[in-house]
Order: structure tokens, then C-alpha cells, then sequence
């Protein structure tokens, strides 16, 4: 688990125009979800760039606003892809000693052996959804694929988690596998089937 703080101020305005305001002024439009009425929030663009350079729903945030502290996880975000610009955030608070659910990232690591065997790699599941309490919820899970061989896959099952995290995937689920590489036909080959069909036709 990382745990990272954020500074918050609070806003009052709601309407589109003065969410416009404070993205010109470097901030972002947020609001804070939980057990309270929602808190709308605005949180400065560069802070929050140079603290979270990736945005996870398993990252527990230490979030100021107000006066005072409040434990979060990013939800939700919008982001405007024209200009890579962060528009809008939601938190959700969680409480401590309270089970939460959360996604959390696969992060695959290794060369495989049936990679370098010639065979095709395939990572079908990047995020898990996992149950734990917020103290032992991981950042993300690292995942061993080195030792897979040509055929082989890797389950659910197999993933290392930590203690007191459950994920609650189904245990069979594939989430990488090392596929057989298909063989191209040659157009050599085709050329030679073509002329030995013409040849027969030509003996009829």
C-alpha cells in the first residue's frame, strides 16, 4: 500500500463556468464521496502531477481539506485528451478498520522461457478486483511470468498476494498464457502445390 498526501481547498460553485476559472488558474474541480454529503474540492494541477505520476484506484491518499484530514481512493477522473489535461476527480473517502474493495494492477515481470522459445506472449487480465482492509490494500501485484514454458498459462490462482487481501476473480481465470507461434505457409510452397495441380490436370 502507498499512502500519500494531497493538499484540497474547498469550493462553493458548482456551475461549469467557475469549474472553467479554476482550470485556468492551475487547479482542478474535484469532489469527495463517502458516509457525509459529497464535498466538492479543488486540487492544484502541479501537485497532484508530481505526486502521482500514475492515477490508481489502489492508492490511499491522505487528502487536507478544511482543516481537516480525510483517508481517499481516486475513483473516478476525466481527462481531456486534446490537451492532456486533467478535467475533474473523484475521491472516495474510506474508512479505517472497515473492509474495502478496490481494482488493483497486475505488474508482469520477467522474460519467459517460452517467449524466447519462440512462442507468442499474452497477458489477458491487467486489474483484479480485490477485498481487504485499507492498511493492506497493495498498490499493485506483482506477477512472475519467467518460468513459463510454450502452452503454459497462469491463473488467478497463481497470483502472490498479500496477507489479509482476497481477489475476488474467479480462481480459474487466465491472466497470461504463451501461445503456440503459427507457422506461415511459404508462398514457395504454394507455387509448387499450384504446378503440381496443373500437371495432374493436364494428365486427365
Amino acid at each position: 500500500m502507498s499512502d500519500r498526501s494531497l493538499t484540497a481547498e474547498l469550493r462553493t460553485e458548482t456551475k461549469k463556468g467557475a469549474a472553467r476559472r479554476l482550470r485556468r488558474q492551475g487547479r482542478i474541480p474535484a469532489v469527495m464521496y463517502g458516509n457525509r454529503d459529497p464535498l466538492l474540492l479543488s486540487i492544484d494541477a502541479r501537485e497532484f502531477s508530481r505526486k502521482f505520476q500514475r492515477i490508481s484506484e489502489s492508492t490511499i491518499i491522505h487528502l487536507s481539506a478544511g482543516g481537516d484530514t480525510y483517508d481517499v481512493l481516486v475513483k473516478d477522473f476525466q481527462i481531456d485528451h486534446i490537451i492532456e489535461r486533467l478535467e475533474h476527480i473523484d475521491f472516495f473517502e474510506i474508512e479505517r478498520g472497515r473492509v474495502l474493495r478496490a481494482r488493483v494492477m497486475l505488474h508482469f515481470e520477467g522474460n519467459p522461457i517460452g517467449v524466447r522459445e519462440g512462442g507468442l506472449q499474452e497477458l489477458l487480465v491487467h486489474e483484479v478486483e480485490v477485498e481487504s482492509l485499507p492498511r493492506d490494500l497493495p498498490e499493485r501485484i506483482d506477477v512472475d511470468i519467467e518460468n513459463l514454458e510454450v502452452g503454459q498459462s497462469m491463473h488467478v490462482s497463481d497470483l502472490v498476494v498479500p496477507d489479509g487481501v482476497r481477489v475476488l476473480a474467479s480462481q480459474d481465470q487466465v491472466v497470461a498464457l504463451i501461445a503456440h507461434k503459427v507457422e506461415e505457409v511459404e508462398e514457395e510452397d504454394e507455387g509448387e502445390e499450384e504446378d503440381l495441380e496443373g500437371e495432374i490436370g493436364e494428365d486427365e
